[in-house]
């Protein structure tokens, strides 16, 4: 399998351009990738900047470096409150502090973007941006003029970035605050593109069905094959109870579409989430072991490496409240969910028990994240009825001038993924 690193620093390095992007689909070694660039950078000797768009990828990223590089100087820009997690803490080659007066010494500096654009002076050689599709095209223009060469690595399916007011006056607009960091950029600019063309999280059974329904035109593949993985349980009878039937084949075909009574719903379905939370429990208490290219004699699937995801906060409050309070399995919303990773995923279906498809509920991208943090299967929990529902909402989305388009359309990546999951629907009634 080719290795793109090569071509991608020596873009860096040497092409005109001030900058090089690589897209990424889901596990497809971004973060490796950043690792990987970030020491090789450092080994020149000149100071280097990573931008990331969360608190929670800025410590990762610096947790990663710090293992692979333990004697690297790696700095911490953070807010006043901020104080050290334990992944953290633990790296004796790590600096924490509220200001790169304070990071002198440390080979990279790395902070969020927020923390980034709060500084009135400095500059720096070189750059990355981690996620920089999930960087708004504004948070980009405050601080690109610091940084001389700049790699932007991230997932071009994912969830776009969010905003809290209405964007609809500068839609189509080809500096559109709204848009992505790398969508401006490459409007703009001749730059390099590369793209890691492999996913190493999906098994198998997901990869082509997530590739088909959300990178139709930079599609990719599976880095397992079918053999390499496998999910049986401890506990080897299964019971009758449909949420059994909905695990036997989940760990059969690495999907299942657990299905309830079609029925308009409010959000917070108390119904839903009781399934949701049912499915988890019962997956722990069957004794879940994963078989892998990382573990070939098997590991156990424990509460850590197991999430349910959601659309709404309040939804993943209602999901909670049917869990014990130490349960230690995830629940979190789709945008909190990017970049993570875990053996299995229960999904509360975005479009579940709705009475229309609303343009938040088809966002390609929070399905996208939503069906693509698993290693091993992927849960979706459901009212009855959504393939019916999709069929009498169209896109009817407003189209604006210059506006960029953006694939895949949600409603069809909608249709094609229940297109998928009505193979493995499970009747819970």
């Amino acid at each position: 399998m080719t290795d793109i690193f090569p071509a991608v620093m020596e873009d860096l390095q040497f092409c005109d351009a001030r900058g090089v992007v690589v897209d990424s689909p889901p596990g497809a070694g971004k973060s490796t990738l950043v690792v990987r660039a970030a020491r090789h950078i450092a080994e020149t000797g000149e100071p280097l900047a990573v931008v990331a768009q969360t608190n929670e990828q800025v410590d990762d990223l610096i947790a990663n470096l710090a293992r692979s590089s333990p004697t690297l100087p790696i700095g911490r820009l953070s807010a006043q409150n901020y104080v050290p997690v334990p992944r953290i803490a633990t790296h004796n080659n790590v600096t924490v502090d509220t200001a790169v007066a304070g990071l002198a010494g440390a080979a990279v500096v790395i902070g969020t973007a927020a923390k980034w654009s709060t500084l009135n002076q400095g500059a720096w050689p070189w750059a990355i941006v981690d996620e920089a599709y999930q960087m708004r095209s504004d948070a980009l223009l405050q601080i690109a003029g610091r940084f001389d060469r700049t790699l932007f690595v991230g997932d071009p399916g994912q969830l776009d970035p969010f905003s809290t007011v209405e964007t609809e006056r500068w839609a189509g607009l080809s500096w559109d605050p709204q848009l992505s960091a790398v969508a401006v950029l490459l409007r703009h600019n001749e730059v390099p593109v590369h793209r890691l063309p492999v996913s190493w999280r999906l098994p198998a059974t997901a990869a082509p069905v997530v590739s088909e329904a959300f990178y139709p035109f930079t599609g990719f593949t599976a880095g397992t094959s079918l053999s390499d993985r496998s999910l049986t349980f401890s506990t080897h009878a299964f019971g009758a109870s449909p949420v059994d039937s909905t695990l036997e084949t989940a760990a059969a075909t690495g999907w299942a579409l657990h299905e309830l009574p079609a029925r308009h719903s409010m959000r917070t379905d108390a119904e839903i989430a009781q399934a949701c939370a049912d499915v988890a429990l019962r997956l722990l208490a069957r004794g879940p072991v994963a078989v892998s290219e990382r573990a070939r004699t098997g590991a156990p699937v424990t509460a850590d490496r197991i999430a349910i995801g959601t659309a709404h906060r309040d939804q993943a409050a209602a999901v909670r409240q049917f869990l014990p309070p130490d349960s230690g399995i995830t629940v979190d919303t789709a945008n909190r969910l990017q970049g993570r990773e875990y053996d299995v995923t229960v999904v509360w279906h975005p479009l579940s028990g709705r009475r229309d498809a609303t343009a938040f509920h088809l966002e390609a991208g929070r399905l996208c994240v939503l069906t693509s943090r698993h290693r091993h299967a992927c849960v979706a929990v459901a009212r009855a009825g959504i393939t019916e529902l999709l069929n009498a909402h169209p896109s009817t989305g407003r189209v604006y001038l210059n506006e960029i388009v953006k694939f895949p359309d949600g409603w069809e990546a909608n249709m094609a993924v229940m297109s998928h999951l009505e193979h493995h629907r499970v009747s819970a009634s």
